[in-house]
């Protein structure tokens, strides 16, 4: 088909992909398909479904679904799901093993090469978009976490709080503390252990975008619905998890140590009922809990779009505007397609 020919079109957020038109490239890439959006958009099932049609293989792409025990408050896959199709990076951790992001990046790297190697697809499905950019990208240079010196700051932030962690970090780095919010707890905590690990500040270390010279033809889709329907669909999820054992679980887990780890102690869900736990587990306590844990859930999703619509590669997809067979067939298609 000529460029001038008439063609059908799918239009995605501004992207035009044309059906069978051919565009010689500069190199053949092995293509990867990256799965990214907010929390409870349904990423893991339209990844199940696309890797049962063209052969795929899952490559998590969330730091707490590889530790063991943490399922219900992740959402990781279920067992029938993982032997249907075969996951990477999930469940390789224990609760007082650490997990970072040059970790993540070395075995998704490995597994890539695994999966590439016996003909499979590699997918990656996630929405830790600091994780999906040092897989595209390289992990940045900074030195990974001191879990010491991780639980030395968790601590000063119970006891002083995030705004005097915050004004501290204006201090020693004001450029790095005016790109982040002063909400942002995780950041905060990684940007002063940095600080005082290498005496330099996170700016130093913040990865600038290179020359797009990656081994391999990232497919990057973002998936999303807006927030009037996203947000009801976070609240919906956490009750369900809520009402599928999700306080059972992180009692077992808080024996196993999930509270001395710094790392799994702040995930989300986890940090409000181990708080929840710790209370004495009235009403209001318990109704205390459940708001907390749904609130930090939406705030989590809102951080996703903001980190992600500065991601070039991604194309937006609106779940709400596309019928899911529609947004799966358009995936494939996109992989397939002989550029």
């Amino acid at each position: 088909m000529s460029r001038g020919a008439t063609q059908e079109k799918f239009i995605v957020s501004g992207f035009t992909l044309p059906q069978n038109e051919k565009i010689p490239p500069a190199e053949k890439k092995k293509k990867i398909i990256v799965l990214a959006g907010p929390t409870a958009v349904g990423k893991s099932q339209i990844s199940l479904v696309i890797a049962k049609a063209i052969g795929g293989e899952i490559i998590s792409a969330d730091s707490m679904q590889v530790y063991r025990g943490m399922d219900i408050g992740t959402a990781k896959v279920s067992p029938q799901e993982q032997r249907e199709i075969q996951h990477h990076l999930i469940d390789t951790r224990d609760l007082d093993e650490s997990f970072n992001v040059f970790e993540f990046y070395t075995e998704a790297h490995a597994a890539i090469h695994e999966i590439l190697d016996h003909g499979a697809v590699p997918i990656i499905v996630g929405g830790s978009g600091f994780y999906i950019h040092a897989l595209i990208y390289g992990p940045p240079l900074a030195p990974p976490a001191e879990l010491e010196l991780r639980k030395s700051l968790e601590h000063e932030l119970q006891t002083k709080g995030i705004e005097a962690l915050y004004t501290r970090l204006q201090e020693i780095d004001p450029e790095y503390a005016k790109k982040i919010t002063r909400n942002d707890r995780h950041k905060i905590v990684r940007a002063l252990e940095i600080h005082t690990l290498t005496g330099k500040p996170m700016s130093h270390f913040v990865i600038k975008l290179p020359e797009h010279k990656e081994r391999y033809d990232f497919r990057c889709w973002f998936l999303y619905y807006p927030k009037e329907i996203l947000y009801p669909r976070i609240e919906e999820r956490c009750d369900r998890m809520i009402a599928q054992g999700f306080v059972d679980e992180v009692k077992k887990l808080e024996q196993q140590g999930l509270g001395v780890n710094p790392i799994t102690s702040q995930a989300i869900g986890y940090r409000q009922c181990l708080e929840y736990l710790q209370s004495v587990q009235g009403p209001e306590d318990w109704d205390r809990f459940v708001k907390q844990f749904k609130q930090a859930s939406r705030r989590y999703a809102k951080r996703q779009f903001t980190w992600f619509r500065k991601e070039p590669l991604f194309r937006w997809l609106d779940l709400s505007q596309t019928m899911m067979d529609t947004a799966i067939e358009l995936i494939i298609q996109d992989y397939e397609i002989s550029w």
